[in-house]
C-alpha cells in the first residue's frame, strides 16, 4: 500500500510541473462528461417524473377514429362498454386546444362535471362551477396577466368573444399538468367548442383487474371496429420512446464531441514531450522496471481521468437539477412557448453513470499507458538522447 501511495504521490508531482498539458486535457475531458451525462440525466429525470405522473392516468383511454382522425365518440359507446365484464366505470371526458393569437401559444380546455380532476392541486381559489367561471394554470395567467377575480378573454368556436371569470388558480407544483391548462364547467365548454350533444373527445375507462386491461381493449375493439383503445401500459411506452428518441438524437450529436476528445487524448499521450521521455529515461536509469512506470503512467491518466470526471459529473447535476438544464431542455421536452418550467426530481441511475465512466475513462487510460510502455521497454540512454 505505501508503495502505491508513493507512485500516486509523484504522480501527482508530475502532473503538476504539466500543467498546461494536464489542465487542457482535464477540460476537455470534464466537458465531454457533462455533455453526455446532462442528455442522460435529464432523460432519465423527465421519464421518472412522467411515469409517476401517469401512475394516475386512466387503465383505459377510449377514441373513436374516422378516416384515419381522431373524431368525437357518441353517447351510446359509453352505455355498451359499461356492459362489458370487467370494466368497473366509464367516464366521458370532454376537453380540446385553444390557439391564444395573442401570446401565440396553445391552451388546453378541460371541461368538468360533478367530480373534480385527480392530482390537480389549487394555489388559491376553487374549480369552476358556473357557467361563466373558469381556473387556469400558472402559466397562463402569466402569460395573459391575469389573476383571481379578473376576467379572461378567449374567442369560440363562432368568432366571437367570450369572457370567464377566473375562481382559481393551480400551483406551481402541478406545473407539469396543469401549466397551459383552463378549467370550465362542462357545458360551457361544449358551448365554446360547439361539439354536438350527445358527443365528448373520448371514454376514461377502469378496469377492476389491472392485469384484464388488454383483454377489454380487444373486447372493446371486436364491439366497435372504429374505436381506439389506448392502454395505460401503451401510454407510458409512448413517453419512453420519445425521450428515447430525443436523447438518442442528443447522444449521436454529442458522440462527436466524445471520438473528438479520443484523439486528443490518443494525441496528447502518444505525442511524448523530450521532457517526459528524458523523465522515463531517467527513472529507467534509477532502477525503475518497466510495471513500475507504467504504474506510475496508470496513476497520472487515473488523477487525470477521475478528476475530469467528477467535475464533469457535478457540472451535469448542476445543469440539470438545478438550472434545469437550459441548454437541454428545449430538445428533449419538446418546445412550446408555455412548456412549464418545473424543478427536476434527481433520479440518478448508476448504470448510465457507469456507462459514462467505462467510455471515457478506460479508453482514456489505454491512450496513456500504450505510448509510455513503448517508451519504458527502449533502452534508457536511447531514450534520454531521444
Amino acid at each position: 500500500m505505501m508503495r502505491q501511495l508513493k507512485i500516486l504521490d509523484f504522480a501527482i508531482a508530475s502532473l503538476r510541473r504539466r500543467k498546461g498539458k494536464s489542465l487542457s486535457i482535464v477540460l476537455v475531458f470534464a466537458f465531454t462528461v457533462a455533455a453526455l451525462s446532462s442528455v442522460l440525466l435529464l432523460t432519465h429525470a423527465l421519464r421518472s417524473e412522467a411515469t409517476q405522473l401517469l401512475a394516475g392516468a386512466p387503465d383505459l383511454v377510449v377514441q373513436r377514429v374516422i378516416a384515419g382522425r381522431h373524431d368525437l365518440i357518441p353517447a351510446n359507446y359509453q352505455e355498451q362498454i359499461e356492459k362489458i365484464s370487467g370494466v368497473k366505470g366509464v367516464t366521458p371526458r370532454l376537453w380540446g386546444y385553444y390557439f391564444d393569437s395573442l401570446t401565440g401559444s396553445n391552451f388546453t380546455l378541460l371541461g368538468i362535471g360533478d367530480d373534480a380532476p385527480q392530482g390537480l392541486t389549487l394555489l388559491t381559489g376553487r374549480l369552476p362551477k358556473g357557467p361563466d367561471e373558469c381556473a387556469i394554470g400558472s402559466g397562463v395567467a402569466e402569460f395573459r396577466g391575469v389573476t383571481i377575480g379578473d376576467d379572461l378573454y378567449l374567442i369560440d368556436q363562432d368568432n366571437l368573444g367570450v369572457g370567464f371569470t377566473i375562481v382559481g388558480l393551480f400551483s406551481s407544483q402541478s406545473d407539469l399538468l396543469t401549466h397551459d391548462l383552463i378549467i370550465l364547467e362542462k357545458e360551457s365548454l361544449r358551448k365554446f367548442f360547439a361539439f354536438p350533444p350527445g358527443l365528448n373527445t373520448d371514454l376514461a375507462i377502469e378496469v377492476y383487474n389491472p392485469q384484464e386491461v388488454d383483454m377489454v381493449a380487444q373486447k372493446i375493439k371486436r364491439e366497435f371496429p372504429a374505436a381506439r383503445p389506448i392502454t395505460h401500459g401503451e401510454i407510458v411506452r409512448t413517453y419512453d420512446a420519445v425521450f428515447n428518441w430525443r436523447s438518442g438524437m442528443l447522444l449521436s450529436i454529442f458522440s462527436v464531441a466524445l471520438v473528438a476528445f479520443c484523439i486528443l487524448a490518443w494525441d496528447k499521450a502518444t505525442g511524448l514531450s523530450a521532457e517526459e521521455r528524458r523523465e522515463i529515461g531517467v527513472l529507467k536509469a534509477l532502477g525503475w522496471d518497466t510495471g513500475d512506470v507504467l504504474l506510475l503512467k496508470f496513476w497520472e491518466g487515473m488523477v487525470i481521468a477521475l478528476t475530469a470526471f467528477l467535475m464533469g459529473m457535478t457540472a451535469a447535476l448542476i445543469h440539470v437539477f438545478w438550472l434545469g438544464a437550459p441548454l437541454l431542455a428545449m430538445v428533449v421536452k419538446g418546445w412550446s412557448v408555455l412548456f412549464p418550467e418545473f424543478r427536476l426530481v434527481p433520479y440518478i441511475d448508476l448504470q448510465q453513470i457507469f456507462i459514462i465512466a467505462f467510455l471515457t475513462i478506460v479508453p482514456y487510460l489505454v491512450s496513456t499507458v500504450i505510448p509510455c510502455w513503448r517508451a519504458a521497454v527502449t533502452d534508457p540512454d536511447s531514450v534520454m538522447r531521444g
